[in-house]
């Protein structure tokens, strides 16, 4: 009955306002969220979380490992960290106003939408279902004043509520304002972010966690997502497992 009553409800909210699928723009019907039936059937999932080796795991963990000279040095180091992102983003593609939308629109309800659907996939794997702490790259304090609000924090709440698990937005500092690294070239993007995170050493000195989450919306270089693991991985050193997640992924740059 309680069932019948929302769709009777929402039916009529949606002839009084229309919602649009954000891919292609056709008017959803009333079961359908942000998607309508043929864009979700093609929704480029990608599937990262079932298989601790992937695209996206292979060039976080050529970023994190850079500089270490020999296998010896890279176990004691860290041997291979995970990485998973929900779909695979291209430019062209109308899926990419996902993570856009969250960013320059302010359409929280989407970010939450796909980050609570990314949730369930990630948090039961057994690569990911040991997370003991989410947490969001951080903005700098001038862009966060210019924007009004970090989305990564907005999916990384979500992520974090979905699976139980606590979310730290504290932990991680962005000391440096760094330029936008869109039209960055993929050196360019690295040197853009080098040195730019620090862990805030009174707060994280009471946190204990055994594998730890970093969340952004998109991974493209991976460069900014490696600066982060940098930091916790010199605050915490090798006992701590740290992970990475995205909503979209660009699998090539």
């Amino acid at each position: 009955m309680a069932g019948e009553l929302e769709y009777y409800l929402g039916s009529l909210a949606d002839l009084a306002l229309p919602r649009h699928c954000i891919v292609c723009g056709r008017r959803l019907e009333t079961r359908e969220s942000h998607l309508c039936i043929y864009c979700a059937a093609d929704f480029p999932f990608t599937f990262f979380w079932n298989t601790a080796r992937n695209e996206m795991s292979d060039r976080y963990n050529a970023l994190i490992n850079r500089g270490i000279e020999n296998e010896e040095a890279a176990t004691e180091y860290e041997r291979y960290s995970n990485a998973a992102a929900l779909f695979f983003y291209h430019s062209e593609a109308g899926f990419r106003k996902i993570p856009q939308l969250l960013k320059y629109r302010k359409r929280f309800a989407v970010g939450r939408h796909f980050a609570g659907l990314f949730a369930g996939m990630v948090f039961s794997s057994e690569i990911f279902r040991t997370v003991d702490m989410v947490v969001p790259v951080p903005l700098h304090r001038r862009r966060l004043r210019e924007r009004g609000y970090n989305q990564a924090e907005i999916l990384a709440g979500e992520l974090g509520m979905a699976g139980g698990i606590r979310v730290r937005n504290d932990l991680l500092k962005r000391e440096k304002y760094t330029v936008s690294q869109t039209r960055l070239g993929v050196e360019d993007k690295k040197s853009n972010v080098r040195g730019a995170f620090s862990v805030a050493g009174k707060i994280a000195a009471g946190c204990s966690s055994s594998h730890i989450l970093v969340v952004d919306d998109v991974f493209t270089t991976g460069a900014t997502i490696a600066a982060c693991h940098h930091a916790l991985r010199g605050f915490f050193g090798p006992r701590v497992r740290i992970s990475a997640a995205t909503l979209g992924f660009v699998s090539s740059v």
